[in-house]
């Protein structure tokens, strides 16, 4: 006779071993029933791996369960008391305590909040009997359950202006069958990653067609760089000569044919239109160690989920998860229907063990890039990362020379690697624990940048922000020339931050590669010269300004028809001159940034006063300055950054929780002048969008408003500069 107690427990076991939240039920014996009523341990259980997140986030705890193989622990007294308390979040669940409650098909009960977090990734199965459900709830961004407002809506990811959509049809699974989520963690890997999911040509020559229409009318053309100049002073004596005479260029990139109105109703954020932008190759590199376990992971999940429904059809996605080494979960798929079914299954089905191997998960998202057989305009990694590299030897405060990522990363993701594929990874640190210096160091070495998200909660919205910049670029191989127009006149230097730049021909001429540009992302990059005594004219013409660029989706070289001339009066003699407040920001913003390097080098050299008092010098020497005694907002914020990194290394034990990684992130935002996100869940005040383009906004934006549990819960996300001139006083 079969013994139907072994064959219950074998399975389990085999679960157990695979490690996966499979769709797989072992049918309830009087052996099992015997367990679950017996003071043995909880045991573990397969329910729905987004219940997690669920669960911690709606009873507002943080805690953390110990890592497994199989999901969470779940108390013995759910199966007996299911109708009274909600499967997921182990609450009481009774009409008039102001939560809605869902009853599913198959007469099991939920609370609302917490059944469409539940589902919302994918997940169509009861966490309580595994019936597999025909019809699931479905939150939009601005429910309010509160008021209990909702109508029914049919198949699709509806996107219309009802407080709550409290169902909708789960659409058919059209996943390939011979590619079966839980053979992605098991299977050999290929040892060349080619396999990636081919391009639509089609598609691909109706994107260019579009693109290059000339009808000045079509709302799909994109538009030219703006190119502008602003001398240090508009006048110089003919009889002065000036030998660190500031030039400022400033670049501003087109912006894309259809974007979402910043002034439009929130609620129906549209997706943006396939037409109207380059696709995008992206890899995301997870970190998914034993530190990652439970709300870590859950929210992660939530946030790649996010990710996965805002990439379109012609975006291309591959995740690789890593811990004590890394693995493919599946190649670069195209986010159709299927694509994003199969991608969200996969995100969902991620537990958490092991340690923590940056490096090999790099190596593994770089091949995929560098072997894949077919290429889409963009490419670039997001890399996230709670812990320290337990398979690298590196220094915490990465100011060791050999602790440099330079040497243990492929070539392919180097900037100035040779490659010609310059692959950016914007990084994201998690947590206190993270390695900063690491992290910063990466995305230094591939042109990317790092962020520090310091509250978990924001997670989403860093990872919106990133991708509101990647999905809108518009401009790619950005170089600026910059030539002497003068005889006499000699380049002194250019100061770009973190770009390359070259000056060649007896320093006449110079150079900056700025690499690709967000739709409406402005560079500022100030140019030194000497201006000699020059008694023959009235006017002097000192610079020519040009920029050369590739356009991503035609991939025609395009080059300004007209190039930008500086030029300043030389009068015999001149009054009181008036510094140029364009020059005065930009010197104030290097002027900072040089600080906060001086800053954190002392305080890894242990002199944390020195670190404090070399931000407390800067931060008086720009406050007397014109731009920030005028109320600049971009002065006015880096003097609040400035005060805030001061806090932050009050001591040793506030700089190695917080202080080090809101440094670099501050670093990395003005080297590169790009937004990089900084949670804070607390700050509500107006925030100075410094370096946010407004698709970034939009994507944050959309982030916001979907809520996942309790409606009012808003995240918020603080950018690198984004900090107003004081804090609120409390009421």
């Amino acid at each position: 006779m079969i013994d139907l107690k072994e064959m219950g427990s074998k399975w389990r076991k085999a679960k157990l071993a695979l490690g996966l939240n499979m769709c797989l039920h072992v049918p309830q014996n009087d052996f099992d029933h015997q367990d679950n009523s017996s003071s043995s341990p909880s045991r573990f259980s397969d329910a729905v791996s987004h219940s997690p997140a669920t669960s911690a986030l709606s009873r507002g705890g943080s805690t953390t369960p110990t890592p497994s193989s199989s999901g969470l622990r779940l108390s013995k007294s759910g199966a007996k008391s299911s109708k009274s308390t909600c499967a997921i979040c182990l609450t009481t669940m009774k009409p008039g305590q102001g939560h809605a409650i869902f009853t599913a098909e198959c007469s099991h009960s939920f609370h609302f909040h917490c059944i469409t977090s539940n589902v919302k990734h994918g997940n169509q199965i009861c966490p309580v009997c595994r019936a597999k459900w025909k019809e699931v709830p479905f939150q939009n961004p601005a429910s309010d359950i509160s008021h209990g407002r909702h109508r029914i809506n049919a198949a699709g990811w509806p996107r219309d202006d009802a407080w709550m959509t409290v169902l909708r049809r789960v659409p058919p699974a059209r996943l390939d069958t011979n590619r079966h989520i839980s053979s992605l963690f098991h299977a050999q890997e290929p040892p060349i990653f080619d396999d990636d999911e081919a391009l639509d040509q089609q598609h691909e020559i109706a994107h260019r067609n579009l693109s290059t229409k000339n009808d000045s009318s079509d709302s799909h053309s994109l538009g030219t760089i703006d190119v502008k100049t602003y001398p240090e002073v508009s006048a110089v004596s003919r009889s002065a000569s000036h030998d660190n005479f500031c030039v400022l260029i400033h670049l501003k990139a087109p912006v894309t044919s259809i974007r979402h109105n910043s002034s439009s109703n929130h609620m129906e954020l549209p997706q943006m239109s396939q037409n109207s932008r380059a696709p995008v190759d992206l890899v995301t590199v997870l970190d998914v160690s034993g530190s990652m376990a439970g709300t870590k992971l859950a929210l992660l999940k939530r946030a790649m989920g996010f990710v996965i429904q805002n990439l379109g059809p012609s975006d291309r996605l591959s995740v690789i998860a890593f811990s004590s080494t890394a693995r493919r979960l599946f190649p670069l798929r195209c986010m159709t229907e299927a694509g994003r079914q199969e991608a969200l299954l996969s995100v969902n089905s991620l537990v958490s063990n092991g340690g923590t191997n940056i490096a090999e998960g790099l190596r593994k998202g770089a091949k995929v890039i560098v072997d894949r057989k077919w290429k889409n305009p963009v490419a670039s990694i997001i890399l996230l990362s709670d812990g320290q590299d337990t398979y690298t030897v590196t220094s915490p405060s990465g100011m060791n020379p050999r602790a440099d990522y330079k040497s243990l990363l492929p070539i392919s993701i180097h900037r100035n690697g040779g490659t010609g594929l310059k692959i950016p990874v914007h990084s994201f640190g998690f947590g206190a624990d993270h390695d900063a210096a690491s992290m910063h160091s990466i995305s230094e070495i591939s042109g990317g940048t790092f962020s520090f998200i310091e509250a978990e909660g924001v997670i989403q919205d860093a990872f919106a922000q990133c991708i509101g910049g990647l999905l809108s670029v518009v401009v790619q191989e950005l170089q600026v020339k910059v030539e002497c127009n003068h005889p006499s006149l000699r380049i002194g230097s250019i100061k770009a931050g973190s770009y390359s730049t070259n000056v060649i021909g007896n320093a006449r001429m110079g150079s900056v590669d700025v690499g690709d540009l967000y739709a409406e992302e402005e560079r500022d990059f100030l140019v030194t010269i000497n201006v000699p005594v020059d008694r023959s004219s009235d006017q002097m013409s000192l610079l020519k300004v040009g920029c050369v660029y590739k356009d991503p989706i035609t991939k025609n070289v395009l080059t300004l028809d007209r190039a930008s001339l500086v030029k300043i009066q030389r009068p015999e003699k001149i009054g009181a001159q008036v510094v140029s407040m364009e020059v005065d920001r930009q010197r104030n913003r290097l002027r900072a940034a040089e600080a906060m390097a001086e800053a954190r080098a002392a305080a890894e050299n242990g002199d944390l006063a020195r670190a404090v008092s070399v931000l407390e010098s800067c931060y008086k020497s720009l406050s007397e300055t014109a731009s920030a005694q005028a109320g600049d907002r971009l002065c006015v914020a880096i003097c609040a950054e400035l005060k805030e990194m001061q806090e932050r290394m009050a001591n040793r034990q506030v700089y190695e929780a917080s202080g080090r990684a809101y440094v670099l992130s501050g670093l990395s935002s003005h080297s590169w002048q790009r937004a990089t996100a900084r949670g804070d869940s607390t700050d509500s005040t107006s925030l100075v969008q410094a370096y946010q383009t407004p698709s970034m906004v939009d994507m944050v934006t959309r982030s916001q408003t979907m809520l996942l549990g309790n409606p009012s819960s808003h995240r918020k996300l603080r950018q690198a500069l984004s900090f107003p001139a004081a804090r609120p006083q409390p009421r």
